[in-house]
């Protein structure tokens, strides 16, 4: 047995395997996850267990990159929609919880490597824990310190802030599905409606020449024609009485129908023929970056393209709207008309869940490239994004712009989240063998005080953001939960909110406040380690 033990690939696969089994026990629907593997290799650690040398900043690589494409898309559009009161709120509640480690760590003496740790573990973010044993390791300091004080604060940081959107409602006797946000139609949500066409500005003229005189954002992929919604062709044109169905973002859609004419019904459950519609994934580099009025799908190949999926977000195209490759089409034709398009966009049916390795490979090193340079600002020895902010910053890039160079930001969701979970739990092995060296003589010393401090930072924060946000920001409480949930980066509170209203205000508001709160942490948690 002890010779199986000092092996270090079986030992990483024994921890990986027996914290998923930890973290998978739930207790009234709380349940540790990928984090029980931090705890398993504390105990390893401490028992003089070893896994593979490097494990550790390849698992930060890997899981902070696909956290950054997953959330690029959004994160620049949200700091100029309704991100303002959003970004505040996230910035209020990472700064109260930062001051509140700083401060109570400075009072009883706690070392700041220490208060690194248990700032991250309080607002569970592995990123931040990423980032400060990035720092610790540049300056030389005691990473074990910075794992110990983490693992204190997680479990507390993860059921406290649960109970806090479960709890708080029902103390406060709020109704999610009764403040004025709630059941709020979403705006941006894509719906498909029946329009009659009554202005006469528009007889005569093809539904192409009506959207680029009113500059329209929704689509019209079919026309009534003998009684049924047929697709599009190219020689079509709008009458007096037609009836269309007319496809966009709620918010749009109600504008353009007015242009046109009147909605003339729901169409939401109509159901048409499923060989008039496919979604293909878009290969071809003849298409790559053209826009739709330089292809002109309908009048090239008789189909229309009524909504475009890429890197997670789902939008209805304009004729201005570039067609980038790995997008993924949703179209609407007759069955020959979309066979052919099939075969000039260059689908496969097994590309739209395959990942591009080679993307992925480019992206990291790229990542890893831009983490090791050192920026000097003008004095000292300057700072470095480190493993966890370099791969985090081209990931954002990748996750906006779509692609640099051949470097591609698509990756498959079911991909995404299996490489993320498999970087996360190998970063929490390397962190916790670390961590698990001195885990019994840490806590012997300061254990107590260290949970003690850990519960404050976690709690203070939250009652401190909801109190601005209800006083002063003037939000409402779903979108508050929301946006605390977003900026204690707790996917699990976010969920436990979701079950209890069909508001998308608090979704909104985390996905706004999640990337913010992401960096921010991050960043503070490398301050607190260069204050030791």
């Amino acid at each position: 047995m002890d010779v199986i033990l000092q092996n270090p690939t079986f030992v990483l696969f024994a921890i990986l395997f027996l914290g998923l089994a930890l973290g998978n026990v739930s207790i009234k629907g709380i349940a540790l996850g990928s984090s029980g593997v931090l705890f398993v290799a504390l105990l390893a650690g401490h028992y003089k267990l070893t896994i593979p040398d490097g494990v550790s900043d390849m698992g930060t690589a890997l899981f902070v990159y696909c956290v950054g494409l997953g959330v690029g898309n959004r994160f620049f559009s949200s700091l100029r929609s309704r991100g303002k009161k959003l970004v505040l709120l996230a910035l209020i509640i990472v700064g109260a919880g930062w001051l509140t480690a700083w401060g109570l760590c400075s009072v009883l003496g706690i070392e700041m490597s220490v208060a690194a740790g248990l700032f991250a573990g309080a607002c569970t973010s592995t990123p931040a824990l990423a980032g400060a044993l990035e720092a610790a390791k540049a300056a030389g300091l005691n990473e074990s310190v910075i794992n110990i004080g983490y693992g204190v604060a997680y479990p507390f940081g993860v059921i406290g802030i649960v109970l806090f959107v479960q709890l708080l409602p029902r103390l406060l006797h709020c109704n999610l599905n009764n403040n004025d946000a709630a059941g709020t139609p979403d705006p941006h949500k894509i719906i498909a409606r029946k329009v009659c066409v009554t202005n006469p500005e528009c007889f005569g003229k093809s539904p192409a020449e009506v959207a680029r005189q009113w500059h329209m954002n929704c689509g019209i992929p079919r026309l009534l024609r003998e009684g049924e919604l047929k697709p599009l062709q190219p020689s079509d044109t709008l009458n007096e009485n037609d009836i269309c169905l007319m496809i966009g973002e709620r918010e749009h859609l109600e504008r353009d129908a007015g242009l046109l004419g009147h909605i003339e019904g729901n169409a939401d459950e109509l159901r048409l023929p499923q060989n008039e519609t496919a979604e293909l994934i878009m290969l071809s580099q003849q298409m790559d970056t053209k826009t739709l009025r330089e292809l002109d799908p309908l009048g090239n190949f008789g189909i229309t393209i009524t909504r475009i999926t890429r890197l997670g977000n789902t939008f209805v195209p304009t004729a201005d709207t570039e067609i980038i490759r790995n997008d993924l089409l949703r179209v609407v034709g007759t069955p020959d008309a979309i066979k052919a398009f099939r075969a000039e966009c260059g689908h496969r049916s097994s590309a739209i869940n395959t990942a591009d390795v080679l993307s992925l490979m480019g992206g990291l090193t790229l990542g890893i490239l831009l983490g090791k340079l050192n920026f000097s600002l003008g004095g000292g020895d300057g700072f470095s994004l480190g493993m966890a902010g370099g791969p985090l910053v081209v990931a954002l890039l990748l996750g906006h712009f779509g692609k640099l160079g051949p470097i591609v930001g698509y990756m498959p969701r079911p991909t995404r989240v299996l490489v993320m979970e498999l970087g996360l739990m190998l970063f929490l092995a390397g962190a916790g063998i670390r961590g698990g060296e001195k885990l019994v003589e840490t806590l012997q010393q300061s254990g107590l005080t260290m949970l003690l401090v850990g519960i404050v930072i976690t709690v203070l924060p939250l009652f401190i953001g909801y109190f601005v946000a209800r006083k002063f920001l003037k939000m409402e409480i779903a979108e508050t939960l929301g946006c605390i949930c977003g900026s204690q980066t707790s996917t699990p509170a976010l969920g436990a909110i979701t079950a209890q209203t069909e508001s998308q205000d608090p979704v909104i508001a985390y996905s706004t406040a999640y990337p913010v709160a992401l960096i921010l942490m991050t960043v503070l948690a490398q301050i607190l380690v260069q204050m030791a």
